[in-house]
């Protein structure tokens, strides 16, 4: 006994005839009979009689037809769902996103994702770098903050994508906030609130610092953009955050370019199973995508 017989069966049940049965499921009348006797036999009783030009269910086959129909209705509805994901009109789409991105980009792109597939339910984690790319098998596609930083899953494809600055942040009054630049000398003399270990920007500026031999006074270690910038507010130190965090700020901060080389890094786009993806996961990969050529 196969799914194949009993979906013939319940559809042979519908028509009352194996001729009719046979257009409605594409096949010759000669393969619709054999997959009727196959399944007589699997049963080893009859489960239908002829009657005239057409067939009557026995005892036996009305017993059985609840079940083929049942059968036959879950193979149209899971018919029905591979027609609406091939038009991306149903289906999941989980995204893990990394710190910066995650606030201030996946907004937007998830509402242009909706506005496309607005029957695409989005689900969406967060985290710093290293956390998003620890949980890449909970995720169909990730948007973090620099290189992934460590060995990622057999199949996941990188994907070079935005480019970002992160900049120096201080309270108006701070000494430092006459000049729109400072070098890192002049920013390592006062005490540093960095983001917690994991996160793409703190790796950033720790290298910077290494690589100008400029020694760092960490002040605090704190978690999340906002949080950095409120212990800068209360004036426990400077501050380092992506630009694009502070472009609504209210000018209680001033933000500071690090010169002479800015601190620039790029975002990446991270694919678990790349060679086999959702269509929901390609269709917002070619979003990102289209965002970055948009601002380059």
């Amino acid at each position: 006994m196969t799914p194949e017989q009993l979906i013939t069966f319940a559809t042979v049940a519908e028509h009352g005839n194996i001729s009719h049965a046979a257009q409605a499921l594409h096949l010759s009348q000669p393969a619709v009979s054999g997959q009727l006797k196959l399944l007589q036999e699997a049963f080893g009783e009859p489960l239908y009689q002829r009657a005239g030009r057409g067939v009557r269910l026995t005892a036996a086959g009305e017993q059985l037809l609840a079940h083929a129909q049942r059968l036959r209705e879950t193979f149209r509805q899971a018919q029905a769902l591979r027609e609406a994901m091939r038009g991306l009109e149903r289906g999941t789409l989980r995204i893990g996103a990394s710190t910066t991105p995650a606030s201030y980009l996946l907004p937007y792109l998830i509402a242009d994702f909706h506005a496309r597939y607005p029957d695409v339910l989005v689900t969406t984690s967060h985290g710093n770098t290293a956390e998003i790319v620890a949980a890449l098998d909970t995720v169909d596609i990730a948007l973090i903050e620099g290189p992934p930083g460590q060995e990622l899953p057999l199949g996941t494809e990188v994907t070079a994508w935005r480019q970002d600055e992160i900049v120096a942040i201080v309270p108006r009054g701070h000494p430092l906030a006459e000049s729109d630049q400072q070098t890192l000398v002049s920013l390592g003399a006062y005490p540093l609130v960095l983001r917690e270990s994991g996160s793409g920007v703190r790796q950033i500026v720790e290298r910077a610092f290494a690589r100008d031999g400029v020694a760092m006074r960490v002040a605090l270690e704190i978690a999340g953009v906002e949080g950095v910038k409120e212990a800068v507010r209360a004036g426990m130190g400077i501050g380092f955050v992506s630009a694009m965090s502070i472009r609504h700020e209210d000018g209680a901060l001033r933000r500071l370019q690090v010169a002479p080389q800015a601190l620039v890094r790029r975002f990446s786009i991270l694919m678990p199973h790349a060679a086999t993806p959702s269509r929901a996961a390609a269709r917002f990969l070619e979003l990102c995508v289209g965002m970055q050529r948009e601002v380059g």
